[in-house]
């Protein structure tokens, strides 16, 4: 009796590893909570990323509690006619057991915000209508006014506004791969 108990939990013990490494198959999918605000205004490309609670996104339970720890890989601050674009990479998973997997993640989805650009377009609109009427009135026209506010308008409406993914923000993370570290 003493012996198959004894085979029993060596079996347990060899196979282990072997279930986590199964669970982070690439394709799994992780969720996380982000420790730090990231912004496109001020964030640096090689600047660290943590997320912390992650789990697995399936609800299995498998991953529960873990760390994911990664970097910011790309960065364009917002500006006239340019989208605010942010590109994150996880390459280190530590579960709570102590054991840390060398992993590639790709972040697939998150809560990023961006402010509104209503009042700089109502801004703009007001600006180019004065100007556009003084102009008007140089030339000789009534119509300047009109064409001042439409031109400044579209120019705020293409002025961009920078991104920020909140401390606390849920982030959905991809593994492509998963190799556990030695000890």
């Amino acid at each position: 009796m003493m012996r198959t108990f004894v085979a029993a939990l060596a079996a347990v013990l060899v196979l282990l590893p072997v279930a986590v490494v199964a669970q982070l198959a690439p394709g799994t999918t992780l969720n996380g909570t982000i420790q730090q605000d990231v912004n496109t205004a001020s964030a640096t490309v090689g600047q660290p990323v943590v997320l912390v609670n992650v789990s697995s996104a399936d609800g299995s339970g498998r991953i529960v509690g873990a760390k994911l720890a990664g970097e910011v890989t790309d960065v364009q601050r917002a500006g006239q006619g340019k989208a605010a674009k942010l590109r994150m990479r996880f390459d280190r998973l530590r579960l709570p057991d102590g054991s840390v997997y060398q992993v590639d993640g790709v972040v697939t989805g998150t809560a990023a915000k961006t402010k509104s650009n209503a009042l700089k377009e109502v801004g703009g609109a007001v600006a180019g209508m004065v100007v556009g009427n003084i102009l008007g009135k140089a030339v000789g026209t009534n119509a300047g006014g009109l064409a001042g506010a439409a031109g400044g308008f579209l120019l705020a409406k293409n002025n961009k506004e920078n991104m920020t993914i909140a401390a606390g923000s849920v982030v959905t993370v991809r593994l492509e791969s998963a190799r556990r570290q030695a000890r």
